[in-house]
């Protein structure tokens, strides 16, 4: 038998055919609109059997006894030791000493949505995601120049951007639109510090120095005015700001920040020329922006772009949202208002949209250690793995252990689980049926439907938190007796069903996708217009316009800094894994099984490293092991380090090395995409 579903194995969210026999999953396939001998094989969807049937699998519940030792357990007695744990501290310090932070690999979706809710009713604000190194830093800079994050019609282009993704390795569909849109004659600028397979495919790669990107974008914005080259129509009349802005571009010339970024003037210009006269266009913004300290000021930057070249809700442009109206089912205005969430220190991150959230993951660590502005004592994490995947390893694995009480919810055992009090078993995408937040924040809705039972006793993240919420006498608040109950209520507002959504597997729209819809309504901001220079902003102390006050210095590398040359990016994503989910299956093991430093061939001259040698990297937070790969997909004085191996060994974790004290002032970003290192050959 097939069904229809959409896979959750990373956050592309494919939409795939299962085929189960007998109720086992035998294989998954990608539905793909592309050219059978176009379109992109991907190898977690491959290993999506192998994946579900793991014997690694977390299967029942565990609690760690009076020994230290995790011991199996059934439900009522996991769900009974949480639940009781929450009870007793909340009574003792307070709801708000709870907290739960929402890992990715627990989707997009309403599981956000009903933790969230959960959390609220029993009191507490501090339910934390990890957006300010992913996706919602980015989103903010969208919202706060003209309302929404848009959405690059990529395959109706002429001209495509792209910035800092690699959708080869990430989004398979949205890597075939990239090449349907080169086949019918689509020009394509790739700004990279890596070369990737898109960089390889460009009209125009920019090869850009680490955590420098703001100086590009500012760049190309003063070439584009003082050419003369923006939408004159639009700008006037659909922008405020513009007189700002070209005061804050005029001295970031291609000559001057030419030094600073790694790039020619000439290519500087060339590409903010085919960019502004190759109509229309659009821009990919990627991860690549998120993990640096100027992420919200180079983010608005390159939203700017699309509103100076008109290419903002146009065909082939970069399309503004429709969202699903759709029931709320946080319950936010149930918490005491003079009660602050510990993210209190970025206030405008905290509450620039309704549905986001709280994001600045750095003040959960802040909250456990120090106790500001007042002290974590329990944490549930769903479907993360912070003492891997979260900046600065050492002083995450210390917070989790100063913790009365950690709980996990996930598939596998991982390097946080390890530490845990308490672990549920989650289901994976294929035993559990939910929404996705991208089909919310924009039609088309598509549903994830369970297509088998679950494996052993693991439980769907739904089924978990209404548990909890019944468990803790919310009853009323968690009324649904199954998750189409939940879905339907959700969904009310647009008028679709669960059932709807089953019958119509390739999604349905609660309107037709429309253009120039500013031309209505305006756009989402203050002013209802797009808004190149922010007073929200200025009235909270922070620039107005991008980098109006500088950028700021430049990182040193090369013979600039003796002690730390080298620029480090924390590498780029696998097609094979998902952050540090999968390491452990073998056939995925097989195709990469390290990771590994890419270094530029002359500097391994230069330090007498050859190719698979053992190198230790160091920064002033600590060091990490890996073998060196000699190639020139690097810059000189750059290097890029393997992704989520920690989970593998310790010694491999990249987050052995980065550091959360400086942090962007708005979004509490670290700079994880660039920061200074030492590298050395070792023994082994």
């Amino acid at each position: 038998m097939k069904k229809d579903t959409i896979c959750r194995l990373c956050s592309a969210c494919c939409p795939v055919e299962a085929e189960v026999e007998n109720g086992r999953l035998i294989a998954v396939k990608r539905k793909s609109l592309a050219p059978p001998d176009q379109q992109l094989s991907c190898p977690k969807l491959l290993a999506a059997v192998e994946i579900t049937y793991a014997p690694e699998r977390l299967t029942v519940p565990l609690i760690r006894n009076r020994k230290g030792q995790q011991c199996e357990a059934d439900w009522d007695q996991a769900l009974g030791a949480v639940t009781s744990q929450m009870e007793k501290i909340r009574q003792r310090h307070g709801p708000q000493s709870v907290a739960w932070l929402r890992g990715m690999a627990a989707d997009w979706g309403a599981p956000w949505d009903y933790a969230s809710r959960l959390m609220q009713a029993f009191g507490s604000p501090n339910i934390i995601g990890n957006g300010s190194v992913c996706h919602v830093a980015r989103e903010m800079a969208h919202h706060f120049t003209y309302g929404a994050m848009t959405i690059p019609q990529t395959k109706d282009a002429r001209c495509v951007l792209i910035w800092g993704k690699n959708d080869r390795n990430t989004c398979p569909p949205a890597f075939e639109a990239i090449q349907q849109a080169r086949r019918q004659g689509a020009r394509l600028i790739v700004v990279d510090p890596l070369r990737t397979p898109l960089a390889e495919m460009a009209d125009i790669w920019l090869q850009i120095k680490p955590g420098h990107d703001g100086l590009l974008a500012m760049s190309m914005i003063s070439t584009i005015i003082e050419e003369g080259l923006y939408d004159r129509a639009f700008v006037t009349q659909w922008c405020t700001g513009f007189e700002e802005l070209r005061r804050a571009a005029r001295p970031f010339t291609a000559e001057t920040v030419a030094a600073d970024t790694w790039l020619e003037p000439a290519a500087i210009r060339a590409a903010a020329r085919l960019y502004a006269t190759t109509a229309p266009a659009c821009i990919v913004d990627g991860n690549g922006l998120d993990m640096q300290l100027q992420v919200f000021d180079a983010t608005r930057a390159v939203c700017m772009l699309r509103a100076l070249t008109g290419n903002l809700d146009r065909p082939g442009g970069d399309l503004l949202p429709q969202p699903v109206p759709a029931r709320n089912l946080q319950l936010q205005d149930q918490l005491p208002a003079q009660l602050p969430a510990i993210t209190c220190g970025y206030p405008l991150f905290s509450s620039f949209h309704p549905n986001w959230g709280l994001h600045a993951q750095s003040a959960l660590i802040d909250a456990i250690l120090e106790e500001r502005p007042y002290p974590i004592r329990m944490l549930i994490v769903q479907s993360g793995n912070p003492a891997v995947t979260m900046t600065d390893t050492r002083r995450v694995r210390q917070a989790l252990q100063k913790l009365d009480c950690l709980v996990v919810i996930d598939l596998f055992p991982t390097q946080t689980t390890r530490l845990a009090d308490v672990v549920l078993p989650a289901c994976g995408c294929f035993e559990k049926t939910q929404l996705n937040r991208a089909a919310l924040r924009h039609n088309l809705i598509c549903l994830q439907d369970q297509v088998i039972d679950p494996v052993g006793d693991s439980w769907p993240d739904w089924k978990i938190v209404f548990e909890l919420g019944r468990r803790l006498n919310l009853d009323r608040l968690f009324p649904w007796h199954s998750v189409d109950q939940a879905i339907d209520c959700q969904l009310e507002p647009a008028g679709i069903t669960t059932a709807q959504l089953r019958r119509h597997p390739q999604g349905i729209r609660t309107e037709p996708v429309a253009f120039e819809k500013y031309r209505r309504n305006g756009f989402a901001t203050p002013t209802g217009k797009v808004e190149f220079h922010s007073p929200r902003l200025a009235r909270h102390g922070q620039p107005a316009t991008p980098f109006e006050n500088g950028f700021g210095p430049a990182l040193a590398f090369a013979d600039q800094h003796r002690e730390y040359p080298f620029i480090a990016i924390s590498g780029e994503r696998s097609s094979r894994y998902t952050h540090s989910q999968f390491h452990h299956i073998p056939s995925l093991r097989r195709q990469e099984n390290e990771g590994v430093v890419d270094l530029h061939p002359d500097d391994a001259c230069r330090l007498g490293i050859g190719n698979g040698d053992p190198l230790r990297v160091t920064t002033p937070r600590g060091s990490l092991y890996m073998k060196a790969r000699l190639c020139d997909r690097v810059h000189v004085g750059s290097i890029c380090i393997g992704w989520g191996w920690g989970e593998v060994d310790p010694r491999h974790g990249i987050n052995n090395l980065t550091d959360d004290s400086c942090r962007n002032p708005v979004t509490a970003t670290p700079s994880n995409r660039g920061f200074l290192c030492r590298v050395e050959k070792t023994q082994g």
